[in-house]
Order: structure tokens, then sequence, then C-alpha cells
């Protein structure tokens, strides 16, 4: 298990090689990039700010993470998270889960991405031609985790 908080960018390709490293049993790689918009709730977005509570962040994200492992059969997880000034375009978030089964590893990295937008310590800021504006967190996410309650959820 791999979590990383940091400013630069990521590349996906080669992060994904890594977790593989010619691992003969991964039979399945599940990933996920979440890339920032310029446009949020109808109102344009020039750039976003994220910031993070340094050790309480990883903490939360290694505790998710773990979770996942604990309901799926998966090999390796990586998190990479991004924070600071992004721009429209700029890749924000990778999560790739490997696994034997692919059912194991998509549903091991979706659980990751609901529980890391609605349990994971950031804080989001966009600039829009209004001025800036912290962002509120979303009825949708809570709604996407809170499914992952259910005993048919852990079904992959």
């Amino acid at each position: 298990m791999a979590v990383h908080i940091q400013t630069k960018d990521f590349d996906a390709g080669a992060e994904i090689a890594a977790l593989r490293r010619g691992n003969p049993k991964i039979g399945a790689v599940a990933s996920f990039i979440g890339v920032c918009r310029d446009a949020n709730d109808g109102t344009a977005v020039t750039k976003m700010t994220l910031e993070h509570y340094p050790g309480m962040t990883e903490k939360a994200l290694e505790k998710i993470v773990a979770e996942a492992k604990a309901r799926w059969d998966v090999m390796e997880v990586l998190v990479v998270h991004r924070v600071g000034e992004l721009k429209p375009t700029d890749q924000i978030v990778l999560v790739v889960v490997t696994g034997a089964h692919r059912g194991e590893a998509f549903a091991a990295c979706e659980f990751i991405m609901d529980y890391l937008k609605t349990r994971a310590p950031f804080w989001k800021k966009e600039e829009t031609p209004q001025g800036a504006r912290w962002v509120e967190a979303r009825g949708s996410d809570d709604e996407a985790a809170e499914r992952w309650n259910s005993s048919k959820a852990d079904v992959a």
C-alpha cells in the first residue's frame, strides 16, 4: 500500500507499471484519474487550490486503503493525491488497485474514491470570475459512500 500527497504531477502509466512490477499473479489493474474541470455548478473555474492537513490526511487515506484491502481480495493499492494550485486539465488524484480478478479490483478502486471524497481531510477553493469560493461537500458524494454500508456492496 502506498499513499502519496504531493504538489507535483504524476505519470499514471509509470505508476501503474511500478505497482505491477511484472507480478504474474496480477490479473487485473483498475485505476481512476481525477482531473480538474473548467466549470463547477454552472460557473467557470479558472483554478483550484487544494489544501490538506499534513499527517492527518495521509493517515485518513491509509485507513481507507486498509478498509478496502480488508473488504476485497486485492494485492496492491496506490493513491496519489495532489495539493496546491491546479488549473483545468491538471490531474488531481490517481487510485490504482491490482488483484487477481477485475470485480475485486474495480470494487476496491471505486470504494477508495467514494471514501476519499467524503472522509479524507482535503479543502477545495475555486477561483471563478465572481471571486474565490470554498467548495462544500456534495450530497451525491455522501450517497455514493453510503452505499458501501449495504452488504450487497461487498459483493464483487
